[in-house]
C-alpha cells in the first residue's frame, strides 16, 4: 500500500495531547485521525454530509472499523491520512484508510458502513447516484460541474446560496446583497454529482471602453469550502469573459480570500477598502 494509491489524503500534525507515556501516538487516536479524514473526504467529493443524507433520505452507521499498526508516529510528526472507497455490498460501503509519514506506511485499516432508511434505520442498498459519486472520485473524475447562464435559469439556486453565505453567515444586509445587476449578469452555478447546488458567482459587463468586467457574489456553501469549488466557478466565469471579448476582469476580494485569488492569477490593484463592513482588495486578471 503506497501513498500514491490514494487520491485523497488529509494532512495533520501530531499534537502533544495525542502522545502516550511511551512517547508515541496512543493507538486509539488513529481512529480519530481516520474519522476526521472521512469527514474531509466527503468535502473533497463536494458532498455536504448532512445535506446529502437528507437529500437521499438515508443514514449511515459504522459496522466495522479495523486498524493494523506497523510503525509509531511521534509528537510533531507531519502525517497524511488516506481514504479510498473500495466497494459497495448489498447495503454496505467499504473504505480503506491508511496513515503515512511521507511515503512510510504507519497504520492501515478498513471501515465498513451500512446504509439505512432514515426513518426505520433498516439496512437497504445505498443509492446508485451516491455509489457512482464515490467511484467517480476514485477514478479521478471531477466532482462538480459548472453551468453558466442567466439569472432566469440559475437565479433560484444561486440566490439560496448567496443568502446563506452573505446574509445569514456574514450578516450583509439583504438590501445590499440583492441588486438589479443580477438581471443582466452572466451567472455561474456549481453542482455536485447529486445535482445539488454548492456554489455560485456572477460576471458583470464593463462600465465602458477601457474598463474591466467585474466578477462578484462569489459564494460557496460553508460545509464545502476548501474543496476547489470556488476555483471551478472562477475559471468558468473567466472563460465566459474570454468568450465575450473582455480584455480584463476585476473583482473585490474579501481580505480573507486574497490568497485564493492570488493563486488563481489575480493581482492586487490599489488600496484596500471596506465594503458592507468587510475589508476588501480590488484585484485584476486578463481572461
Amino acid at each position: 500500500m503506497n501513498r500514491s494509491d490514494f487520491r485523497f489524503a488529509d494532512p495533520l500534525r501530531v499534537r502533544w495531547a495525542e502522545v502516550d507515556m511511551q512517547k508515541v501516538v496512543f493507538n486509539g487516536h488513529y481512529l480519530m485521525y481516520v474519522d476526521t479524514a472521512m469527514g474531509n473526504w466527503w468535502r473533497a467529493l463536494a458532498l455536504p454530509y448532512e445535506a446529502t443524507l437528507q437529500a437521499l433520505d438515508g443514514d449511515l452507521f459504522v459496522r466495522k472499523a479495523t486498524l493494523d499498526y506497523l510503525a509509531p508516529a511521534h509528537y510533531d510528526d507531519a502525517l497524511e491520512v488516506g481514504i479510498r472507497f473500495e466497494s459497495a455490498g448489498t447495503s454496505s460501503l467499504r473504505f480503506v484508510a491508511a496513515v503515512f509519514r511521507g511515503e512510510e506506511l504507519l497504520v492501515h485499516g478498513e471501515l465498513v458502513y451500512v446504509w439505512t432508511d432514515a426513518a426505520t434505520r433498516r439496512p437497504q442498498p445505498a443509492p446508485a447516484v451516491l455509489v457512482d459519486a464515490f467511484r467517480a472520485h476514485a477514478a479521478g473524475e471531477p466532482m462538480v460541474s459548472v453551468q453558466v447562464g442567466t439569472w432566469r435559469e440559475l437565479g433560484a439556486e444561486a440566490q439560496a446560496i448567496r443568502t446563506a453565505v452573505f446574509v445569514d453567515e456574514q450578516k450583509v444586509p439583504l438590501a445590499i446583497e440583492r441588486d438589479a445587476a443580477d438581471a443582466d449578469a452572466v451567472h455561474a452555478l456549481a453542482r455536485n454529482r447529486l445535482g445539488l447546488a454548492v456554489g455560485t458567482g456572477r460576471l458583470l459587463a464593463a462600465d465602458g471602453p477601457g474598463h474591466p468586467a467585474r466578477i462578484g457574489r462569489m459564494a460557496v456553501s460553508r460545509a464545502l469550502r476548501g474543496a476547489n469549488i470556488g476555483r471551478e466557478l472562477l475559471e468558468g466565469l473567466m472563460a465566459a469573459a474570454g468568450r465575450r471579448g473582455d480584455a480584463e476582469v476585476m473583482l473585490h476580494a474579501q481580505v480573507s480570500a486574497i490568497g485564493f485569488y492570488r493563486r488563481a492569477g489575480f493581482v492586487a490593484h490599489g488600496e484596500r477598502f471596506e465594503e458592507a463592513g468587510i475589508g476588501h482588495q480590488e484585484m485584476r486578471r486578463r481572461p
